[in-house]
């Protein structure tokens, strides 16, 4: 298994489970929708006041389990990394490009636009450092 194969999986699948440190070192877990960018990084839209957001602007170190849309049977990949944390408005362009490689031709640019800073969204953006293997064997 390598990176470029658990890229080539997350244009199609986007259900993850994201795993940041909490100040006491224990982990702080969440599910998130992930996507990955033309240079081949994790991507995550998010809320700038919650806690995964403060979490990793304090520890970037973080790991996610990304799957497919079944649970049982479904492929899935471990990815370990460095995240970083990007706020309006550096991200705007960013977050668009977000929602534009997950949802195709169903955006609507001003709605997705006006989203973004109703809800003050940050771009988490994940350098891949190393992916784990599925199954032991």
């Amino acid at each position: 298994m390598n990176i470029d194969e658990v890229q080539r999986f997350l244009v199609e699948n986007h259900n993850a489970v994201l795993v940041a440190r909490k100040r006491n070192g224990s982990p702080q877990i969440t599910l998130v929708t992930a996507g990955v960018d033309g240079a081949g990084r994790v991507t995550i839209s998010a809320r700038k006041n919650t806690f995964k957001v403060k979490n990793i602007s304090r520890d970037p170190q973080v790991s996610l389990l990304i799957m497919g849309d079944d649970f049982h049977g479904s492929k899935y990949y471990q990815v370990d990394g460095r995240a970083e944390v990007i706020a309006l408005p550096e991200s705007m362009d960013l977050l668009m490009d977000v929602y534009r490689r997950r949802l195709g031709d169903q955006m609507n640019m001003d709605e997705t636009r006006l989203k973004i800073v109703d809800q003050d969204r940050v771009i988490i953006r994940i350098e891949i450092d190393a992916v784990g293997p599925q199954s032991r064997g």
